[in-house]
């Protein structure tokens, strides 16, 4: 009895001890390694935040689909040589930059597939809005984006069946397919609206999308800072998930870049072909974390999507920021070109007519 006390008492010391490092109400305690209960609040906030955030969403995508032409949108679907170099660069060299960086930081077998499954998503629909501020291709980003998340349906499991086998059985990964589904339709349908509208009162669509590229540059920043204080208690993981999670995206907009210029794609397609590349669907490779692990292994590398996603919008926003000092200062704006057309015009106006030319126009 004496002897029971006394484990009683070194167990409840112990427990004082660690009481610092691991919170009371853990379901799983492993040294400082703790997982808490759900929260019922951020459950409920969470479900709250992705409503409004998708309805807006959805009207963002109606907004950069008033920027479509039917004629243009179609050209690029009947020659579809823009969107088969975005199908290379994000089943082609987002898989496999993907896999050589977890080769080359030696990670855990388990963070080696997460970094896969977010080389393996289709793009994300941000691209479309930045694509919309450095002057891109908006018929080639939004047939890009509803390519790519169509064509995900076979090739994500196709990827991750070819470079996981050396981690783990591509079996163990669950694929969403509903919420693939769910995505194409909140994308297509909205953009559907937003083409008719440009195509029966283009003046109203104009409005329209000023309007929407405002909103669409907020929403993207406040589904970053809402994914940060949703998970805030997951920022803990090893410090080489946070490094690929820096390189990843860079290497992703410089390499989309690269390949459509030796593809021969004009300035502003390439644009939008590296931000298509770049800018990945994080929302459902968090999906896919989710659904297929167990919670002792996903606070091995839960927060890496949203690790990757802010760093995705850093890099964009540098993107933009150059592509903006850029175009100021070596550009013609859309003033300038008119200017020079009419200067032109006046000159051979005064020669054909016999007419001087003042010394404004020289």
């Amino acid at each position: 009895m004496q002897t029971y006390l006394l484990f009683q008492q070194f167990n409840g010391s112990s427990l004082a001890e660690n009481s610092t490092a691991c919170p009371e109400n853990a379901t799983i305690c492993d040294g400082t390694s703790c997982i808490l209960p759900e929260d019922n609040f951020n459950e409920t906030l969470s479900v709250v935040l992705s409503t409004v955030l998708t309805i807006m969403l959805a009207l963002v995508m109606f907004s950069m689909g008033c920027n479509v032409e039917l004629k243009n949108f179609w050209g690029h679907i009947k020659r579809p040589w823009g969107i088969f170099v975005g199908f290379l660069c994000q089943f082609g060299i987002m898989p496999l930059t993907a896999f050589l960086l977890s080769l080359a930081f030696n990670i855990l077998p388990i963070q080696a597939v997460v970094v896969l499954i977010m080389g393996c998503c289709p793009g994300g629909t941000a691209s479309n809005v930045i694509a919309y501020w450095v002057d891109g291709d908006m018929d080639l980003s939004i047939s890009m984006t509803t390519c790519s998340t169509l064509l995900a349906m076979g090739m994500m499991p196709l990827c991750l069946f070819i470079y996981t086998k050396m981690w783990t059985d591509s079996d163990a990964i669950v694929l969403p397919y509903d919420s693939i589904g769910i995505s194409l339709v909140a994308l297509v349908i909205p953009v559907s609206f937003g083409i008719f509208v440009n195509h029966k009162w283009p003046s109203k669509a104009k409005i329209i999308l000023k309007v929407g590229s405002i909103v669409g540059a907020i929403l993207i920043v406040a589904i970053a800072v809402v994914g940060g204080i949703l998970y805030k208690g997951s920022w803990i993981i090893s410090p080489k998930l946070w490094i690929i999670g820096t390189i990843f995206p860079a290497a992703g907009y410089s390499l989309g870049f690269f390949l459509a210029r030796v593809a021969g794609l004009s300035w502003h397609r390439c644009r939008t072909v590296s931000l298509e590349t770049g800018m990945q669907n994080t929302q459902l490779c968090s999906t896919i974390v989710q659904l297929s692990f167990s919670p002792e292994q996903l606070e091995l590398m839960f927060t890496f999507p949203l690790i990757y996603s802010i760093f995705q919008l850093l890099f964009a926003l540098l993107i933009l920021g150059g592509y903006r000092l850029y175009r100021r200062h070596h550009v013609k704006t859309k003033t300038d070109v008119e200017k020079t057309e009419q200067k032109e015009d006046s000159t051979s106006n005064a020669k054909i007519n016999g007419g001087f030319v003042s010394n404004e126009i020289k």
